[in-house]
């Protein structure tokens, strides 16, 4: 059982980054949603939230959150979202997502995600700019995460 939506912690992320005077895009969003639902596979050994994720040609996407802020297209998402309230341990993992990766710009997040595995899988070869919406499996997350933490 997910401990969350892909939407809370997206409200969680958009909240912080507007209160922190951060900017944060469509893009960005996607990229730190995939890299949360990644590492809290690899060190809670269970996913953060149900939504499937996709591999679409800019990176990872949880394509109902993707829906829910599609209209700032390239722009921030400044947009007032009330911060859900969640358990102390999914708040604090979130926080430390945050202090990892809300500081790397969105296009540098999304070459991130191009070279790891689990996007690469997902896509089955497809050319770079290919229309693809096949899911990126969570044990293929799990795999790839949890072997990168044991590489740090």
């Amino acid at each position: 059982m997910a401990q969350v939506t892909a939407q809370q912690v997206a409200d969680y992320l958009i909240d912080f980054a507007n209160e922190a005077g951060e900017l944060i895009t469509n893009l960005k969003l996607q990229k730190l949603l995939y890299y949360a639902q990644g590492y809290y596979l690899a060190i809670e050994g269970k996913e953060l939230f149900e939504d499937e994720i996709e591999a679409w040609v800019h990176g990872p996407v949880i394509p109902n959150v993707y829906r829910q802020y599609k209209d700032f297209r390239w722009q921030p998402i400044n947009k007032e979202v009330d911060a859900p309230t969640l358990s102390k341990n999914v708040a604090g993992f979130l926080n430390l997502i945050i202090e990892t990766f809300l500081p790397i710009d969105a296009y540098k997040l999304e070459r991130m995600t191009h070279k790891e595995s689990p996007w690469i899988k997902a896509r089955r070869g497809l050319p770079p700019n290919a229309i693809c919406q096949n899911t990126i499996k969570l044990a293929d997350m799990k795999d790839y995460f949890t072997a990168l933490m044991a590489d740090e």
